[in-house]
Formats: structure tokens, C-alpha cells, sequence
């Protein structure tokens, strides 16, 4: 008996649906300390993986992801809230954390968007040293996550935004010298705290045994 088209397309579907839900989170990391200066493990993605190619170059805040003047990365929001602007010291590059990914949930490692594949592949796996210039909102992270919080990745990070939350909202110890002003130069990329949400930007499938 031959199985019907439409019936066996949502039977794929269904064991699609299925596989997803029962995707197991990472394995948790006990957060970093918080601090001007950490050293944070570092790992790359791009828009232009297969997975990604239907969120186009937009970012978990709904803006676009960016690979210039201050960049955008993915992270734990628990960790490292949404808005965090940080400088990588070997390198000198400003990022601001304006994304997210199932792969982070739970980890203490930081994602950093490149605009092609080969500058993906060339930044790898590093350690780094970050300094924190100017630390995220969690406030504005819960009123993000909390609307999508039916996903397992989500729900983690909420769980740890809520049990940080007097740390994550008291002020980082002031730099050993005076730096340029950070508001300045992200105001035109960190949208209002009454802006619209985009909807959840679903996790990247792992790719070179990542994301």
C-alpha cells in the first residue's frame, strides 16, 4: 500500500520536531568571575553557514549583525548580558554582545561574528583576553529572553540571568586609565529599550563540530 505523500510529510516533520526538542544542552560551565578583565574561550560563525542563511545578518535583538567598528557576538546573556561591549586586548577589536545560540547556553565561551567563512575558519578556537568597557542590560536580556522561553537553550539562560541578577547589575570596578566614552560609539546599534523584539532566532545546527 503505497503511504500517502501529505501523511508521510508530517511524519518527517513530526521526528524533525522531535529530534530538535530532545537536542541536549551543553554541558553546563560554572560562570566566570565577574570582572573588568576575564580570559574567555572564543570560537567564530558567520551568516553565510547553511543553517543561518535564512536569518539573513540579523542578531538575536533584531538588528544587524555587524563586522566593523563594533562588532557583534553571540554569548550566554547570563554571563554576559545583551549591550555588553568588551575589547579584545590581543587584538584591539570592540564587540558587543547582541546575540545568542544554543551552543552557548550555559558555557562561558563567547561567539564572534565574521562576515565570511574563511575568516571564520581562520579565527578557530582561541583564548583570549577580553576587557569589559561597558557592561549589558539584564533587564533588557530578561524582557528579550522571557517571551521565548518555551525553548530549552532560552529557559537556561533566563534561570541564570534571575539567579545573577544582583551581580549582573551592579557596576564593574572602574579601568586602571581612562578610556574613550564606549556609549558613543554603540548608540547607533543598541536599539531603545522600547523597541520591538524580533522574533527568537533559532539556534545554529553544529557545524566543524560546533555550532
Amino acid at each position: 500500500m503505497r503511504f500517502p505523500a501529505r501523511q508521510l510529510i508530517l511524519s518527517l516533520t513530526a521526528i524533525l520536531v522531535a529530534g530538535c526538542a530532545s537536542r541536549p544542552l551543553p554541558k553546563y560551565e560554572r560562570p566566570l568571575a565577574r570582572a573588568r578583565v576575564q580570559s574567555v574561550r572564543t570560537t567564530a560563525y558567520t551568516h553565510s553557514e547553511s543553517d543561518h542563511l535564512k536569518h539573513g545578518r540579523s542578531t538575536a535583538l533584531g538588528t544587524r549583525l555587524r563586522a566593523e567598528g563594533v562588532r557583534s557576538a553571540a554569548a550566554d546573556w547570563s554571563r554576559w548580558p545583551a549591550g555588553t561591549v568588551f575589547r579584545i586586548q590581543e587584538t584591539g577589536e570592540t564587540y558587543q554582545v547582541d546575540d545568542y545560540g544554543w551552543a552557548l547556553a550555559g558555557t562561558n565561551t563567547i561567539d564572534l561574528y565574521k562576515p565570511s567563512r574563511r575568516q571564520m575558519n581562520a579565527w578557530g578556537v582561541r583564548r583570549i583576553t577580553i576587557e569589559n568597557l561597558e557592561w549589558g542590560d539584564a533587564d533588557r536580556s530578561l524582557a528579550v529572553l522571557r517571551p521565548r522561553r518555551k525553548h530549552p537553550h532560552v529557559r537556561r539562560m533566563i534561570d541564570g540571568l534571575e539567579s545573577r541578577y544582583a551581580e549582573l547589575k551592579r557596576p564593574l570596578d572602574p579601568p586602571a586609565t581612562t578610556a574613550a566614552p564606549v556609549a558613543t560609539r554603540v548608540a547607533s546599534v543598541a536599539p531603545p529599550s522600547n523597541a520591538a523584539v524580533a522574533p527568537l532566532r533559532p539556534f545554529n545546527a553544529p557545524v566543524g563540530g560546533y555550532r
